[in-house]
Parts: C-alpha cells; structure tokens; sequence
C-alpha cells in the first residue's frame, strides 16, 4: 500500500510516499481502508521533534512511528477474532493515537479507538472530526462543565478545534464569545457565536466581558490576563499552545506547567486539557453532527502524495479550520 513515512525529524521534505506493507489486525484491532485524514498540530509537532522534550515519548533520535496522521474515516475490510461491535464493510472513523499511521491507503487499530462514522457526514467531514471533536468535548462538557445559560469564550475559534467547540458549546446552551483573527470574523458568527471578537483590534481579555469558561486554544495570552476573563469562580480550560513556532526544549508545555502551579492558590478553577481518543467520545460527536449540532469546517483538501504541501500550509498558520487528506 501507498503510505507517507518519516525516518527522521525534520521539515516537510523529510515525508515521502513508499510502498509499505498493509497491516494484519490482531485480534482486537480492526483493519480500516482510509478514505480521508485530517491534519493535526500534533502532525507537525511529530514530524518536527518539536519541542525537544516530545522525543522522550515519540522517540529520540526519529520517530517510533514511521506513518504520519492520527485522524481517520474509512470502511473496515477486516476484524480480528475478539471483535464484537465492528464488522466488515462499516463506515468508520476514529483516532489512531500516538501510534499514528493515518497518511495511508490502510491503518490498523484497536476497536475501542473506532467507531461508526456519522451517517449524515462525508468521509471528508468525519476526518476532520475525532481529535479535534474529542479536545472540544472534554474542554467544554468533560473538563468545563458547560451548563445552559453560562457565558463561554473560545481563544482560537476558526480552527480546527475552535470551529468545533463554538458549535458543541452552543449545542450545551452557552452564550458563546468567539476570538479570532479579522478574516475569520465571519466564519465564527456562522458557526452560531453570539459574539465575535477580533484580536487584531480588541484585547478580549480587557474588553470582552467575564465568562464561566475560556477554553483557551492558542496560548498567546498569559495566564494573569486569561483570568481577567472569567468570573470570580470561572473556569479556565489550558489545551496548549496554537501559536508556538517551534524550535524549543519544552515549547507550550511551559505554559500549561504555569497553570499546574497556578491553580491551588486561585480561587478561580485552571485545568489542563488533554485529550485521550475513545469510542465514548467518539459516539457523543456522532450524536451532535448527526442531531444537526455538529458540522466540520473543511479548508482545504490534498491528495496523498501532498501530504508534505498541506502541513506546511498548516505551519504557516494559513488555515482555517481543518485540512484533510483525501486517499
């Protein structure tokens, strides 16, 4: 099979089509023929080592995984033994985690990181769904709590995670604020934010108002004015650092460290977001985008064998929302 690998850390030169061989599933892994995948911040983190410290999990001097991509849709051509909920033939998506794998003709994984896709979505829109959706999720509903009626303000809303979240926070009640750049401004208001705010003009930490909760997805704000935000027992949600260019020893982890000290002393509640995939997630976001709550943004599309074109346009920050590969 086609599949676009890495052996060693670097730019998007370093990724390269080859043929490799397609995957036996185990006998609780599904074998899944990709139709899309979608691109990730993490995609480019992997690619690059970056920061530093990352290659203490994903490998030292080149990357464990060989195959780049987590997120996926696809229909399953074979189960393992131990399989019980997936069949041959489904529609899937999922998120194959850290062991990647995602930029090729076939992935294998295990059953709990795949679920039926939405009937009501493209292959195209469910890719775009699984780690973008499972971080929006437990931002908002898992980590904050979101309840009708409370004030929600999504730092970073015309990406991939923010064009989510505005959604899945409107679909739990919120009045949703959402933050972005001037060219986005209409992207966001479609989305069903009640406000828009664009940063180039106004200082959404000063001028915006407080809010329950701020699920902050770009991490160029610091910490001090991020709780000016929020009400006196608000909830600030942390999921890293969209606007890190790279180049480090620990990157946004600095940042999200800050919070960890931070948060015994405040009275305001400060959480870290790290998003696991799981089929319960996965089964919620298909509940929404079936229900009509939940629709992907795609940007733009590539085939395979462009995989090094599309996430160097994602590096440059030139996206709004997701991209996806098609195979």
């Amino acid at each position: 099979m086609r599949a676009i690998v890495q052996d060693r850390y670097g730019p998007p030169e370093t990724l390269r089509l080859a043929d490799v061989d397609v995957p036996v599933p185990g006998s609780e892994e599904v074998l899944v023929r990709i139709e899309a995948a979608a691109l990730n911040a993490y995609d480019w983190h992997v690619m690059r080592g970056d920061p530093r410290l990352a290659r203490l999990s994903l490998g030292w001097s080149r990357p464990r995984a060989r195959i780049r991509g987590r997120d996926f849709a696809g229909r399953v051509t074979a189960v393992g033994t131990q399989v019980r909920q997936i069949r041959p033939g489904d529609a899937v998506f999922g998120d194959l985690g850290d062991a990647n794998g995602a930029f090729a003709e076939y992935a294998c994984l295990p059953e709990h990181l795949v679920a039926p896709a939405p009937a009501n979505l493209t292959p195209r829109q469910a890719a775009a769904l699984p780690l973008a959706g499972v971080t929006a999720l437990m931002g908002l509903s898992d980590l904050g709590q979101v309840e009708p009626g409370q004030r929600v303000l999504v730092n970073g809303a015309s990406g991939g995670v923010g064009t989510l979240a505005v959604q899945l926070a409107k679909a739990l009640g919120a009045t949703v604020t959402g933050v972005c750049r001037t060219r986005n401004v209409d992207l966001v208001r479609s989305l069903g934010a009640d406000q828009v705010v664009d940063y180039t003009r106004t200082d959404f930490t000063r001028h915006a108002g407080r809010h329950d909760l701020v699920l902050d997805l770009v991490g160029n704000r610091s910490i001090t004015a991020l709780r000016r935000s929020l009400t006196p027992t608000g909830t600030l949600v942390l999921s890293g650092g969209g606007v890190y260019r790279g180049g480090s020893l620990v990157g946004p982890v600095w940042l999200l460290t800050r919070g960890r000290l931070l948060a015994p002393l405040v009275r305001q509640r400060i959480a870290i977001l790290t998003a696991t995939p799981s089929r319960p997630h996965l089964d919620r976001l298909r509940a929404h985008a079936e229900a009509g709550r939940l629709t992907p943004v795609v940007d733009r599309t590539y085939p395979l064998d462009e995989v090094p074109q599309a996430i160097r346009y994602l590096e440059a920050e030139h996206a709004r929302a997701k991209v996806v590969i098609t195979v």
